[in-house]
Formats: structure tokens, C-alpha cells, sequence
């Protein structure tokens, strides 16, 4: 297979056409401007916080108790297998929400944009909001299983639609930087409803209700004030064919700060054309294309290893019997909890891309044997409860993993391929997520006990060695020039072809016929 990209760029530099030709200086120093910085966190807030918020909040005590008392006044006395099994399926509704979630996003994505999405979305986030809050009234905890349901669609649309959204919106210089901020708002919303769990807050018999309906504000606050800021650029010419607002760069004009946005759009002329044979690639098509095989395989092993590297079964065992084993008082489990949601949020800012990766699953590997080894041996050179904590607080470490999946889920797969490739890494995140939410309860206390983090090490050492094979460093490149750092894997072969500047660009600027694309 050949793929031929007349991409009007020279092969031995890295300055593209438009700056060869009209002396342009390099956009790579490309700032931050004040309604880009608004636009990420007004997103990253209405809906990452949001899923991070969800993970942890259900970690109440007073909820299981709740549970039990609404079973038992209609029922015979509830066993510890019937509880277990109940919390299990509240908490593992929300990953399966997830899922489903992931299912709607490219459809969603593609007919209402980036922007459309995360407004549609928080239909899903305010409904159950209210549901949660009026549970306790009505006397019901099978509508928080719903709400949980539910508002995992929320969380499903978002994890995927807000890397995409600010992906597309970022310069490359600064996409790492903003990739980062999703995962941030996701740590600092589990440690958000790490803290309002304690007893003294608002985890108590009294107020927990009011601690599952507080996901409802910042979708009311996302609703308010995203309408204000621009779709991205990238899906208003590639995928609309806006060509009145292409021309006048009026969104990137508002994100970049100023009024030579030229370059950057005939960058996304070039993927428009070049991509015009391929039209908007199917999942189905996605699974079968050669020249996608190794990007596709990448975003699976990826987000497998995130969700199965042992961190998310430590966020949904907060309650259980492993902190007991561990020495830990009841009491302090909530102490606990909030200092690994602390080194959760500490480790996001040390982000980066491939490095970070193989540091973040090395640490989780490690981690997870250590955990293994003082569970099983009760290792007793420190205090028990001591002992534990600290190995309990590395495994958030391997947070540096959190942003970088999406980060490079954006980065890998162009503007055709980019909604189905976050429906497939989304629906392989919840799906692992469902799976850890709902089998590991059991796995730990039927089954493998103080063992069962031997197979989250296993899994932690596979990713990294795939990691440190296949994946390239992508860092401060174009979403172009990064489809030729996997040609070679792929065994596709992508020629760059320089011909005479002034004529060309003038003809992709003007006419848009003298870009082809081969297959």
C-alpha cells in the first residue's frame, strides 16, 4: 500500500510551505490565550470534574447502611453476600454508564460537534443529580442504581469528547499542556468527593444524599457559560465544510490571540483534502484499515493497562476488608482515602508522554507487588496501618498514565478516524473500569484475597513492554507529520512531495485541487 500526501513541505525542514514561502515565523511559540485558557477550564470543569466526582462519592458507609435498612423493611434480613452483590452493582452501573456513553460518541460528535456534545450532554448529569438527591426521601436506593447508570453516560461522553474538543482547539506546542487539565479536574474531583465524604462534612447519615446531587453544579455552570466560546475550529472546515468561517478565521483568531492565522489553516486544508477519499471511517472500517492497525492496537493497550493497573480497584476498596487486613482503623479509612486522592492530584502536574508512561506503569507495577507482599506477609517493621498507607499512596503515582491515553488518542488519529478512535479506547476504558467495579469485591474477599494485585503487576508490566516497543514520542508535532511515525510499522509508505511553493499554496488557498491522496 502507498500513501501519497502532496503536503507541500519540505522534506528537510521542519517549517512548513506557508512559512517557507511567505517567510512566516514558526508557530511552535504559540501562548496561551485568555479564551483558550476559559474554554479548558470551563470544559474540563463542567464535565471532567464531574467524572471524578462520581468515581469516589459513593464511598460512604451511611449509603450500604441506607441499603440495608430500605431492603430489610421490604424483605427478610439482608446477607453480607446480597449487600456486597448490591454495591457492587451500584458502583460497576457507572463504568457500564460509561460504556454506553463511549458507544454515543462519535454519532454525537460528528451531527452536533465537539462543543454541541458537551452541552447535550449534561442532560445526562443534572437528571441524575436530582434523582441521587431525592433518593433517601422516597426511600429508595434502586433510583441512585439508575442515577448511577446514567449519569456513567455523562461521564462516558465526556472523558472522551472534552481530550478531543481541547485537542483540536490547542496549538501543537501546547496540546500536552491541555491535555493534562481533563485528568486534573478528574483527580481533584475525586479528591473532591474524597473530602466531602468524611464524616465531619458531609458523609454522615444526615447528608450524603446532598453529596451525590452536588454533580449537578458544574454541569448548571458548563451550561451557562460554554455557549460562549468557539467549536473547534478543525471540525467547523474539515468535517461542516465552513468555508465563510474557515476563510475569515474568526475561532482561531479568537484562540490564537491574533490575525495571521493563515498557516494553521492551510495545515487543516491540507488534512481536509487529503482525507477526502477517506470520508469519516466507520468503527468497522476503523478495525480494517492497514495504515490505522498499530494506532488502533496502541489505544487498546493503552487504556487496558489504565484502568486494569491496580488504581481503580484502591478508589473502589476503600470501604472494603483489604484496609482492615491492612491494619487500618475504620475511622481512618477516610483519611486514607483522601491522602492517595492527594497524591493523585500532586502527580497529574508531573504529566508528560512516553516517559511518563513507562515511569507511571513501572511505579504501578512495583507498587502492586509491594501491596501484595505486606498484605500477604503483614510486613510489621513499621506500624500495620503505616506500613500500608504508604504503599496504598503509591499506587496513585501512576496518575502521569491518567491524561496521556487521550492525549495521544488525539494526537495518532487524524480528523476522519478521531471520533471512531475515542469510541473504541472509550469503550475498552469503561468496560475495564465495569469489570474492576465489579469483580474485584469478590476477587478479594472470595477469592485471591492479600494475591489479587499479582494480576494488576502483570498487566502493568505487559503495557509497559508495548509501550516501550510501538509507541512513538509525539510531542510538539503536527497532527500530519505524526501519521508518518507510524507509515513504517504499518508498512505504509508516505511520501512528502515539494514542488513550486508560491503556485501550490496559492492553489490549496484558492482552489483546493492539487492535494492527492492514493491508497
Amino acid at each position: 500500500m502507498s500513501v501519497t500526501l502532496s503536503q507541500h513541505t519540505q522534506s528537510t525542514s521542519n517549517r512548513s510551505v506557508y512559512q517557507i514561502c511567505y517567510n512566516v515565523p514558526s508557530t511552535d511559540s504559540n501562548k496561551l490565550t485568555l479564551v483558550l485558557a476559559l474554554a479548558t477550564l470551563v470544559s474540563a470543569f463542567g464535565s471532567s470534574f464531574q467524572y471524578g466526582y462520581n468515581v469516589a462519592v459513593v464511598n460512604s458507609p451511611h449509603m450500604q447502611r441506607f441499603y440495608a435498612r430500605v431492603y430489610e423493611s421490604r424483605n427478610a434480613s439482608l446477607t453480607d453476600s446480597s449487600l456486597t452483590l448490591l454495591w457492587s452493582l451500584t458502583v460497576s452501573m457507572y463504568p457500564l454508564g460509561g460504556f454506553f456513553g463511549s458507544l454515543m460518541v462519535a454519532p454525537l460528535v460528528n451531527n452536533l460537534g465537539r462543543k454541541g456534545t458537551l452541552l447535550f450532554n449534561n442532560i445526562f448529569s443534572i437528571g441524575p443529580a436530582v434523582m441521587m438527591g431525592v433518593s433517601e426521601m422516597v426511600g429508595s436506593f434502586e433510583i441512585i442504581i439508575v442515577a448511577r447508570f446514567i449519569v456513567g453516560i455523562c461521564a462516558g461522553l465526556s472523558s472522551n469528547v472534552v481530550p478531543m474538543y481541547l485537542g483540536e482547539l490547542a496549538p501543537k506546542n501546547l496540546r500536552g499542556a491541555i491535555g493534562i487539565v481533563p485528568q486534573l479536574f478528574i483527580t481533584v474531583g475525586i479528591l473532591t468527593a474524597q473530602v466531602f465524604g468524611v464524616r465531619s462534612i458531609l458523609g454522615n447519615a444526615e447528608s450524603w444524599p446532598i453529596m451525590l446531587a452536588l454533580t449537578g453544579g458544574p454541569a448548571v455552570i458548563e451550561l451557562l457559560l460554554l455557549p460562549f466560546f468557539p467549536e473547534s475550529p478543525r471540525y467547523m472546515l474539515i468535517q461542516k465544510g465552513d468555508e465563510n468561517n474557515a476563510r475569515k478565521g474568526t475561532a482561531l483568531r479568537r484562540l490564537r490571540g491574533w490575525e495571521e492565522v493563515d498557516e494553521e489553516l492551510l495545515e487543516m486544508r491540507l488534512e481536509e483534502q487529503s482525507e477526502r477519499a477517506e470520508g469519516q471511517l466507520s468503527v468497522l472500517r476503523l478495525f480494517t484499515f492497514p495504515s490505522l492497525r498499530w494506532q488502533l492496537l496502541s489505544i487498546i493497550f493503552m487504556n487496558m493497562g489504565q484502568q486494569l493497573s491496580g488504581v481503580n480497584a484502591v478508589r473502589r476498596t476503600d470501604n472494603l476488608p483489604i484496609f482492615g487486613s491492612a491494619g487500618v482503623k475504620e475511622n481512618d479509612v477516610q483519611y486514607v482515602t483522601v491522602g492517595t486522592g492527594s497524591v493523585n492530584v500532586l502527580m497529574t502536574f508531573a504529566s508528560g508522554r512516553k516517559l511518563l508512561l513507562l515511569i507511571g506503569f513501572g511505579i504501578c507495577c512495583a507498587a502492586c507487588l509491594l501491596l501484595t507482599a505486606a498484605l500477604s506477609l503483614q510486613v510489621h517493621t513499621l506500624p500495620p496501618a503505616s506500613q500500608h498507607k504508604r504503599i496504598f499512596n503509591l499506587l496513585p503515582v501512576c496518575a502521569p498514565t491518567g491524561p496521556i491515553p487521550t492525549v495521544i488518542t488525539t494526537e495518532i488519529f487524524r480528523q476522519s478516524s478521531r471520533p471512531a478512535a475515542f469510541l473504541v479506547a472509550g469503550s475498552v476504558h469503561w468496560l475495564c473500569n465495569f469489570t474492576v467495579g465489579l469483580v474485584f469485591p469478590f476477587l478479594e474477599q472470595k477469592g485471591l484475597g492479600a494475591y489479587s494485585f499479582i494480576i494488576f503487576a502483570f498487566i502493568c508490566l505487559v503495557t509497559l513492554i508495548y509501550i516501550w516497543v510501538v509507541i512513538p514520542e509525539t510531542k510538539n508535532t503536527t497532527f500530519l507529520e505524526i501519521s508518518k511515525l507510524f507509515a513504517k510499522r504499518n508498512k505504509v509508505e508516505i511520501v512528502l512531495e515539494a514542488e513550486d511553493c508560491e503556485l501550490k499554496v496559492r492553489g490549496v488557498r484558492d482552489h483546493g485541487e492539487d492535494l492527492i491522496t492514493t491508497f
